[in-house]
């Protein structure tokens, strides 16, 4: 079978922006494909066919046939699709998406207050549900903002609140049980100004200073709430094996939030990355596996029990983290 490529010879210049401009050029097509039934082999020839012929007026013939594409092919980076509620009233949209976000929230939070309530689960494990599910149901909601400062503003508002609502009734100002019940770990008010408000202070500044964009964010979240979560949960019923540094830790826990905090931290980045918030990289994911390891060693440390895991894992988190991405 013999294959013959046609092309044409280019002229001494090629302008990329006027195919659409009239005369309009026409282009024969380029490969032309023949067979022989007698042939057993195959080749490949390059025949110059056709030339452009340049107008009377100009010597080279300007071709507009290249923006287009590249418009389309850029638009996974610099236009990803969004889930804005009004993508033609920014703001208005911000503010229905903090409304909308801020009830998902609360709705979280009722629920576990409820089963508290109810005493539908022991408090330890209620409190844990509470540890890992907000926060990461929060983050999900991060799309619908928009850009910029505004929209990080607006979506930190929900966080923001919290931290004041921790303020009044773990100073007892505000008298509210469920909360308390749903949020310590010994029924005392005072709990709420260390572990949660700790936990309401993370997520803001996630929100206003680092936004969905910067891994950090990912990162800080993940193994605050995943990380955290699963090493208090896995740690109690499976922690037979303690470590020789910290008898209060164990190593299921360590590896359980090690473990968590990265994958969750995964599955994050490739959410954003749908967006187009972020590019997965194999780069990323190595960043992500360091800060996981060291927000897990951080939370094993002595001192996590004397101050609060809350707080030394987000340190560690942001710290280890601004020195990988």
């Amino acid at each position: 079978m013999a294959l013959t490529l046609i092309a044409f010879s280019p002229p001494k210049s090629i302008s990329i922006l006027s195919l659409f401009e009239p005369p309009y050029p026409i282009i024969s097509p380029l490969f032309k494909f023949s067979s022989s039934s007698c042939s057993s082999s195959s080749s490949l020839s390059l025949t110059s066919i056709s030339s452009f012929t340049s107008s009377s007026s100009s010597s080279s013939l300007p071709i507009r046939f290249c923006s287009l594409h590249l418009r389309t092919s850029r638009r996974n980076l610099t236009s990803p699709p969004s889930a804005m509620l009004l993508p033609h009233n920014p703001l208005l949209s911000d503010v229905c998406a903090a409304v909308l976000s801020a009830g998902i929230a609360l709705s979280l939070l009722r629920l576990w207050e409820e089963t508290a309530k109810r005493q539908l689960c022991d408090q330890y494990l209620n409190r844990k549900l509470v540890h890992i599910s907000i926060g990461l149901a929060f983050m999900l909601c991060w799309p619908m903002f928009s850009s910029g400062p505004r929209g990080a503003i607006l979506a930190s508002l929900t966080p923001g609140v919290n931290i004041i609502r921790m303020l009044l009734v773990g100073s007892g100002m505000w008298k509210d049980e469920a909360t308390v019940k749903s949020m310590s770990r010994y029924g005392d008010q005072r709990e709420l100004l260390k572990g949660p408000l700790y936990y309401a202070i993370t997520i803001t500044l996630a929100c206003a200073v680092y936004w969905r964009t910067s891994p950090n964010a990912i990162a800080a979240i993940c193994n605050l709430c995943a990380g955290d979560g699963m090493a208090d949960v896995v740690g109690r019923r499976l922690g037979r094996q303690k470590l020789p540094y910290n008898r209060n830790k164990s190593v299921a826990g360590s590896i359980a939030m090690a473990s968590a905090g990265f994958l969750a931290s995964i599955g994050y980045m490739y959410y954003f990355a749908s967006f187009g918030y972020l590019q997965c990289s194999w780069d990323l994911v190595f960043s992500f596996l360091v800060v996981s390891l060291a927000s897990a060693l951080a939370e094993s440390l002595p001192i996590s029990t004397q101050l609060d895991d809350n707080l030394t894992v987000t340190v560690t988190s942001i710290l280890v983290g601004s020195l990988v991405f």
